[in-house]
């Protein structure tokens, strides 16, 4: 999704509703929702543990070993993070969840020092 498409006072509501993320960070999410999608053979619902594990492996795509911090910078810093920026969006009508989505469904997933440190995916083969 574009940032484009956040004109016309979108932003402004989900700033008002959910002040602190940076509007990256909702965008980003959105893109992860796309990207998980994209791994599926048909579009479906996402659970909240797969819609985080696509945050981080997009994250780690598109900003290597400064993934998380690019997610502090826009006040992101563990999995439950995702989860609000989820519900603001499904808040605002912007997202549908299920009768039984729970934000707890995106508490500690992963820890972020592990998941974007710790766990980075060095090229050990280019260090001889």
């Amino acid at each position: 999704m574009s940032e484009l498409a956040f004109r016309d006072g979108v932003m402004d509501r989900i700033r008002i509703r959910e002040p602190r993320f940076d509007e990256h960070a909702f965008l980003f999410v959105l893109s992860a929702l796309e990207f998980a999608q994209g791994r599926q053979t048909e579009r479906r619902h996402l659970s909240g543990r797969e819609l985080a594990d696509a945050c981080r492996d997009l994250a780690l795509a598109r900003y290597g070993v400064l993934s998380r911090l690019v997610l502090e910078h826009w006040g992101v810093t563990s999995t439950a993070h995702f989860g609000d920026i989820v519900f603001a969006l499904v808040d605002l009508g912007l997202l549908l969840a299920q009768p039984t989505d729970s934000r707890d469904d995106f508490v500690d997933i992963y820890d972020f020092a592990v998941a974007f440190d710790r766990n980075y995916p060095w090229n050990v083969s280019a260090v001889s």
